[in-house]
């Protein structure tokens, strides 16, 4: 059998100490040495044995005998978690340290009131705040930029208009709850342990009702579909959300309703794709466009811009259009821009006229690639230059029919 440990020496306090300061030590290695925050293997013997040496020290009779004969004075008195089964192992399932010491990390005495026999004044039912309510509202991508009011139909939980949120409509009805006297909680007291746990009678409350409200049956809410606007400002994007105040689920009690949160999702556009502030489309042109430039039409939020396109414009080429993107919500930032990228359409189902007139168009190109070293054209030259001119033009002219 194992060496008892002088109670002083557990508790790491002089054998003048005053009630304070043994306290005080009590707190600070229970906490230590608690199973649900300290795992190590002999956490439970150590926490056995401060809990046996507060016992003890903690009441003025107890530790004058202690002080007199030692522990042949007090034999039996330390009892330890008596009540919880006799070992530590029935320890665990009669409170959590959360539940024990709570009191303690919100600066109260865990050793008063309950603990020591006195019972907590019943509160009553408390105003309790409703829970928010969360939708989804989809949006197009013209809507998002612009803004919008959008109106949707949802279900809640609402005060119950027979009785206005009371449970019942005979006041008289409410009755002190007969398994917690009106305490809210029940409280199981072990020597100087107190578990505190919530009515499952009365909610917590206090009080039960004899003859509930027949519209809600005493839940004081009732479910009630109602139609709510929603004002989106313009320039939200996918993910961020819009705060409707009050048109949650309404509170108990008196308590102050939830709020509606509405998250934003914006759907696909066909032309655009959004990257924050910023827009970026493509823009398909011919190949005639492409090579001796023009004018084309481009699309924005704001309708079609036309745009000068250079002569000799290659396939993924991007011109940007400032302040043609999007107005950021709620912010100072600059208007985004709109960012096109070139696609060179390749001609289809040509007729053997026009494929001819291809074939001679590469013939003075590849004549002008030969050629392109010397500084001044020959006179041999000069009939490709004027090839590769009458079939871009054949070629355009034919397309156009």
């Amino acid at each position: 059998m194992a060496t008892k440990r002088d109670y002083y020496e557990v508790l790491g306090v002089k054998r003048d100490a005053s009630d304070d300061d043994i306290k005080r030590a009590f707190k600070r290695l229970a906490i230590k040495y608690h199973p649900d925050r300290n795992k190590d293997a002999d956490a439970g013997e150590k926490f056995r044995e401060i809990n046996e040496a507060y016992q003890v020290l903690s009441d003025p009779q107890k530790r004058q005998a202690y002080d007199a004969g030692g522990f042949d004075a007090v034999e039996g008195q330390g009892q330890g978690f008596g009540g919880f089964g006799g070992g530590f192992e029935g320890f665990e399932g009669a409170g959590s340290f959360a539940d024990i010491f709570s009191s303690i990390f919100s600066g109260g005495d865990p050793f008063g009131g309950a603990a020591r026999g006195g019972r907590r004044r019943g509160t009553g039912p408390q105003p309790t705040r409703g829970s928010d309510v969360r939708v989804v509202i989809r949006l197009t991508l013209e809507e998002a930029v612009r803004g919008i009011t959008k109106e949707i139909r949802l279900k809640t939980l609402v005060t119950c208009p027979d009785c206005h949120g009371d449970g019942t409509t005979d006041p008289s009805s409410r009755k002190q709850c007969p398994q917690c006297h009106g305490q809210g909680v029940i409280i199981q007291q072990n020597g100087f342990f107190s578990v505190q746990r919530t009515c499952d009678r009365c909610n917590g409350e206090g009080v039960i009702i004899t003859k509930p409200c027949a519209k809600c049956h005493g839940a004081g809410r009732v479910q009630e579909a109602r139609t709510v606007k929603i004002n989106i400002p313009a320039g939200l994007d996918t993910g961020q959300y819009v705060v409707v105040p009050n048109m949650g689920q309404a509170g108990l009690h008196g308590g102050p309703s939830g709020d509606l949160l509405a998250t934003i999702e914006v759907l696909p556009h066909k032309l655009f794709r959004r990257d924050g502030d910023d827009l970026y489309c493509e823009v398909p042109i011919s190949f005639a466009t492409a090579a001796l430039g023009g004018k084309v039409t481009v699309p924005t939020l704001d309708g079609k811009l036309a745009v000068t396109v250079e002569p000799g414009t290659q396939t993924g080429t991007t011109f940007r259009l400032a302040k043609k993107g999007i107005k950021a919500a709620h912010s100072n930032r600059p208007q985004g821009n709109l960012y096109c990228t070139v696609v060179v359409e390749t001609p289809v189902n040509l007729t053997d006229y026009q494929k001819d007139l291809l074939h001679k168009l590469e013939q003075s190109l590849d004549g002008d690639e030969q050629s392109g070293s010397k500084t001044k054209e020959s006179s041999s030259h000069k009939p490709l230059w004027k090839s590769f001119a009458d079939s871009v033009s054949d070629f355009i002219d034919n397309m156009k029919k």
